[in-house]
């Protein structure tokens, strides 16, 4: 019989979970590397993104992602800054001279 036949014994009883073992290797190897458990396996997940083997982006992507936001955080500013310029200058040829 099949997990989604609709019984009240779910898969998750019948089969270990994953998650749960994947926590418990961490738990014991992160005491002997001395850092703490979640921290270990969000560098293990990290790892698994980085080489293909699990959806997400990258370190590589991340750091360029951020790298373009913050090029185009000061290209707007420029910009803004250019456009007063313009508009004072713009103002000024526009008065009578004296």
């Amino acid at each position: 019989m099949s997990c989604g036949s609709g019984r009240s014994g779910s898969c998750s009883t019948r089969r270990p979970n994953r998650a749960a073992a994947a926590r418990a290797r961490a738990s014991g190897s992160g005491e002997q590397l001395g850092i703490s458990a979640e921290t270990l396996r969000g560098r293990m997940t990290r790892a698994e993104i980085d080489a293909g083997d699990r959806p997400g982006v990258t370190t590589d992507q991340a750091a360029r992602l951020a790298e373009l936001e913050r090029e185009n955080r000061e290209l707007r500013r420029a910009n803004a800054i250019l456009k007063s310029a313009s508009a004072f200058f713009a103002a000024e040829l526009d008065r009578p001279h004296k």
